[in-house]
């Protein structure tokens, strides 16, 4: 069956995802399932991560660069090949070019994390930093193409990278057939669009819902337009969904049997970053979270099974930190706060009292004296807490007013 129209985009069927399968044998792991009791509560039916996070090079990179790669004549292959990327498609290309003998180099952006830097070297590529944003590095990498002869891999834009990202659909369906709906992130539109001619091929009925970052959401306005629109500021914190295009070839295949394309916020992002952390044990990049953030924001809507992939766990430990940070905040498990109390000894310990017996975790303490706004024998004092959730928050502020203090937010 192919789904291809004529002349729009060059023709995947299920036979290309079966034979990138096949190539795939013994080189990428067949990542598990595994089984997230708080979301199943949540959506009403079982809810499985997917968790291609445990992949080789910590993404479903790797299935993708190595089919397309392996597909390089002779001469094409002693050329070499070029990338462009921030992190995840760097270290798949690194690593299949150096389990297929051919020569690598990369291009990254100046600020790429340095794990992601170190990683790719480490697979065996040769890494050029150019560019502060990845356009400008996307240009870099293939005036080297131009150049030199090597032979320019696309993250997404291709129809066999778009097979072996698929291969995860046929995985998905073998491991759990009574699947329902699959929910995946969506940037250029590869993976999702690999894993919809797989699924759709072999069970219509069921649902793919694409995920993209509300700050990066090139796609809702691409469909409604019927064709790839560029979209203009790109903000978000998930660098691995973060494409202003989508791709030629993935667009169609999107377009025609993808059900829908949801978006989520940079809150719900890191919500769900820290509910795979704390629930599940889970390593996730923002990218890879998305499914999770669509699920926390609408979890009646999605029939189960449902099977969330996390596309990817390469995460730079000082975003990790801020994301962290940011999603407690926003699960209401930092409170901020002013009060002012009368400036005497011991008055601050006083409070501090009151907010240990409320069961606040005090992270900060910024207490003024001199501010023109203060009466004589006034202190004000900036609070940052750790608590346990909204109603906690409600509980430290009321037992601060029981006990005499004007809090101010």
């Amino acid at each position: 069956m192919n789904f291809a129209s004529p002349g729009r985009f060059p023709p995947l069927i299920l036979d290309d995802v079966r034979g990138a399968q096949k190539m795939l044998s013994g080189v990428s792991k067949v990542t598990p399932l595994e089984g997230s009791r708080h979301l199943s509560a949540l959506v009403g039916a079982p809810v499985l991560f997917k968790c291609e996070n445990l992949q080789r090079t910590g993404s479903f990179k790797l299935r993708g660069a190595y089919v397309r790669i392996s597909g390089l004549t002779p001469v094409e292959r002693a050329a070499g090949v070029v990338a462009a990327s921030a992190g995840n498609h760097a270290q798949g290309v690194a690593l299949a070019s150096a389990l297929l003998g051919v020569r690598s180099t990369v291009f990254m952006p100046v600020g790429a994390p340095l794990p992601k830097v170190a990683a790719t070297r480490e697979y065996g590529a040769r890494v050029r930093l150019h560019g502060t944003v990845v356009d400008e590095t996307l240009a870099a990498a293939q005036e080297y193409a131009r150049e030199t002869g090597a032979v320019f891999i696309h993250p997404f834009d291709h129809a066999d990278i778009i097979a072996g990202q698929g291969t995860v659909g046929l995985e998905i369906l073998e491991q759990c057939p009574e699947v329902r709906t699959i929910v995946v992130g969506v940037g250029g539109g590869g993976l999702a669009a690999g894993i919809a001619v797989a699924v759709k091929a072999v069970r219509p009925d069921v649902r793919i819902v694409g995920v993209q970052a509300a700050g990066a959401a090139c796609y809702p306005p691409s469909l409604a337009a019927g064709r790839p629109v560029s979209i203009g500021s790109l903000q978000t914190m998930a660098d691995g969904i973060k494409v202003g295009r989508p791709g030629d070839v993935p667009f169609g295949l999107v377009q025609d049997l993808v059900d829908e394309v949801r978006t989520v916020s940079e809150d719900e992002l890191s919500s769900a970053l820290l509910l795979c952390l704390e629930r599940a044990k889970m390593v996730v990049e923002p990218a890879g979270a998305s499914p999770v953030a669509a699920l926390l924001s609408d979890p009646k809507s999605f029939h189960g099974p449902v099977v969330a992939l996390l596309s990817g766990g390469n995460v730079d430990p000082l975003l990790m930190q801020r994301i962290l940070t940011h999603g407690m905040a926003a699960a209401g498990r930092y409170l901020s706060l002013r009060l002012r109390l009368t400036d005497r000894p011991g008055a601050l310990a006083t409070l501090l009292g009151v907010l240990s017996v409320a069961d606040a975790n005090v992270l900060d303490v910024s207490h003024a004296r001199t501010d023109p706004r203060l009466g004589l024998t006034e202190a004000e004092v900036e609070l940052h807490l750790e608590t346990k959730g909204p109603e906690h928050c409600e509980d430290v502020k009321a037992a601060l007013r029981e006990a005499g203090y004007r809090v101010m937010e």
